[in-house]
């Protein structure tokens, strides 16, 4: 079977997605089917370039480590702001479409298509593929979109503040997006041949919606062996060691939880919180850290053979989500890699994400943008260290999340669309 897939985060760029696909590009490769990927030059997170990436320029293709054939994109660099990322996305999507349609025409073309979202534009993009070569579309939603989309005035701080000409003008730009897309959105998807999420719980949304064909493929844990020691009865300094380590950005809330390590201080509990890695809202975190003169490290993004170093460090590790609706029906792809190490879950969130870790028993759970409650689970895991020893979460992921089952539904439904 040839696969062809659209996606706008790609190895060697590092993170959530890249993750993913490296894993279910292994697994498709390693069953004999031909997977090419259109995807742009690395430059997440930073919006340039990545050092050492001069071999991915656009138009370029080479072969990855994880036998995919990978097809080059043009990017557009951008800053923190939305607008630059929602444009690089739209030009990395409109490339996509035109090499597709040059690359992929007669006998290249490809049994079935995906299209991987975010960046959002590449839904229409492969839709636009799938019509011009005569071949079905899978659409792949990572995130709960468009559920998203509602929560879009929240994700940056208007300028001027609240009460601002700006921000007025701004509320109302963002009122129109937010009732103008989402219907849009909805109508890509029913025109998909199938729909995959990652949650169970946005799948039944989707059905509910009229998506008549929608399949739950978790993400998965790396398979590896991560040998950490015990957690000590005792850490060396005596303070409660609390991990964050991934993606930095508005969607995990994390200034909420430098309040809440700096309100466990004031309240008598030695916690150190270390937040390792990058994004929008790191500039942010790192300003309320020293405000509040917090117990907060701020550490830049470690390659993968450093990770299990900072893990290691760890008694308990924050798992973290804004309090918007759609997060509920999100599970962040960083909770199944906790519960791989077998580290306590400190768990600011609500819904799918919840549910997990509490059948899982992998840690505690407070409800999300709560400062005083997370303060409170943590004055409590200080105090009762032995609530730390969790064993729940390898077991979870077997039974429910291996990667070979992940593997084989993935390639269940690509047979299936392509040969309907």
């Amino acid at each position: 079977m040839r696969v062809l897939v659209l996606i706008h985060y790609w190895a060697p760029e590092v993170g959530a997605p890249q993750k993913r696909w490296r894993r279910l590009a292994e697994g498709l490769t390693a069953r004999g089917h031909e997977l090419a990927v259109l995807a742009p030059s690395p430059h997440y997170p930073a919006g340039r370039l990545l050092e050492g990436s001069a071999a991915y320029a656009p138009g370029g293709i080479h072969r990855d480590a994880s036998g995919a054939l990978v097809h080059r994109t043009a990017f557009r660099p951008y800053d923190a702001g939305l607008g630059g990322r929602g444009a690089d996305q739209a030009i990395a999507a409109a490339h996509a479409l035109r090499l597709g349609l040059r690359r992929f025409a007669g006998a290249n073309r490809p049994d079935v298509i995906v299209g991987s979202i975010p960046g959002l534009p590449t839904l229409p993009a492969a839709l636009a593929l799938g019509r011009g070569l005569r071949r079905p579309v899978v659409a792949e939603l990572r995130d709960a979109w468009p559920d998203i989309l509602a929560s879009a005035a929240d994700w940056t701080p208007p300028p001027g503040g609240a009460g601002s000409r700006w921000s007025r003008v701004r509320g109302a730009v963002l009122g129109g997006i937010r009732g103008a897309i989402p219907p849009v959105v909805t109508w890509l998807e029913r025109e998909a041949a199938a729909v995959v999420t990652t949650t169970d719980s946005f799948a039944q949304v989707l059905r509910e919606r009229g998506v008549d064909r929608v399949v739950t493929v978790r993400n998965t844990a790396e398979p590896r062996d991560w040998a950490l020691p015990a957690v000590p009865r005792q850490q060396s300094d005596g303070a409660l060691h609390v991990l964050y380590l991934g993606t930095v950005g508005r969607a995990q809330g994390l200034r909420s939880a430098v309040r809440a390590a700096a309100l466990a201080r004031a309240r008598g509990t030695r916690v150190v919180l270390r937040v390792v890695g990058e994004g929008a809202d790191l500039a942010q975190v790192r300003s309320e850290a020293e405000e509040l003169d917090a117990p907060v490290e701020v550490l830049p993004m470690v390659p993968a053979d450093q990770v299990a170093a900072h893990y290691a460090w760890a008694d308990s590790v924050l798992v973290s989500l804004q309090d918007w609706p759609s997060m509920e029906l999100t599970v962040p792809s960083k909770l199944y890699e906790v519960m791989a190490t077998g580290r306590h879950v400190s768990l600011a969130a609500a819904g799918a994400a919840g549910r997990i870790v509490s059948a899982s028993g992998s840690g505690d759970i407070v409800p999300p943008q709560d400062p005083p409650a997370l303060a409170r689970l943590w004055r409590g895991l200080a105090v009762d260290r032995g609530r730390l020893i969790v064993t729940g979460g390898g077991r979870w992921l077997e039974a429910n999340a291996a990667r070979d089952a992940l593997i084989d539904r993935y390639e269940a439904v690509l047979e299936e669309v392509a040969r309907a």
